[in-house]
């Protein structure tokens, strides 16, 4: 892409100031955290929509973090502006989610290999079927290798990409439930992110950390939210090259 392409309408940077590999969490002012208690030499390249973005010097390696907002339709936007406009490879998300599964408890990470959807948003690519959005596995590979090296509790498989945070009060159906398929955990966006990615050959992971149970009704303390985020960040910016 030329210059002339950039800035684009979500995001205010100009060419060449957003690194090859963005860490993705929905909170923009997670974002700021990130790149004021992890990165060096920290220039802030996005205020537009206060969508904060930032680019920075992990351990001599340049790499950016943004915040996306929640959902598909928001992810995918400022995914497809970051691969398109500005040659992003590794698109990273970073965020939370809750348990489905009685073996996955809080506090534990999880690593989206799969990102089943109940949005509409890879059915719109116009495919001839369903799409199944996967990460790239270089990618889930390293993140996989850096938990084991720091001895963390993770898991690794599907999760759901739901277009609903409030879920509407349970009623009495039959069928099967994500858990039954073996689905770890529900959050809102790796779905969006995987297929933009998977279109323009970039790669991408979801890295989570699990803040609450659908099963057991557990969730974090901010203090424990905190902790667990530092671990999740350091697996994730082991990832950057």
């Amino acid at each position: 892409m030329s210059s002339s392409n950039t800035p684009t309408p979500h995001i205010g940077a100009e060419k060449g100031e957003i690194a090859g590999t963005v860490l993705l969490p929905g909170d923009p002012l997670r974002a700021k955290y990130i790149a004021e208690h992890f990165l060096e030499d920290v220039k802030q390249f996005n205020g537009t929509r206060n969508m904060l973005g930032y680019s920075g010097i992990y351990k001599g390696r340049p790499v950016s973090v943004m915040g996306t907002g929640m959902g598909c339709p928001s992810i995918g936007i400022y995914s497809y502006e970051l691969i398109h406009f500005y040659g992003c490879k590794n698109l990273i998300r970073v965020g939370t989610a809750g348990a489905l599964m009685p073996d996955v408890h809080v506090r534990d990470m999880v690593f989206a290999m799969g990102a089943c959807t109940t949005s509409n948003f890879v059915r719109l690519l116009g495919l001839p079927g369903d799409y199944s959005p996967v990460c790239s596995y270089s990618l889930l590979e390293r993140a996989v290798a850096a938990a084991r090296e720091r001895g963390l509790s993770f898991h690794v498989g599907n999760v759901l990409s739901s277009d609903m945070f409030y879920v509407p009060p349970k009623q009495v159906q039959g069928g099967m439930t994500w858990a039954d398929m073996g689905v770890l955990a529900v959050e809102m966006e790796a779905a969006a992110l995987y297929a933009n990615a998977a279109a323009a050959g970039a790669n991408a992971l979801a890295v989570l950390t699990i803040s609450d149970s659908m099963v057991t009704g557990e969730a974090t303390s901010a203090m424990e939210r905190e902790t667990s985020f530092t671990q999740m960040m350091e697996v994730a910016l082991s990832l950057v090259s």
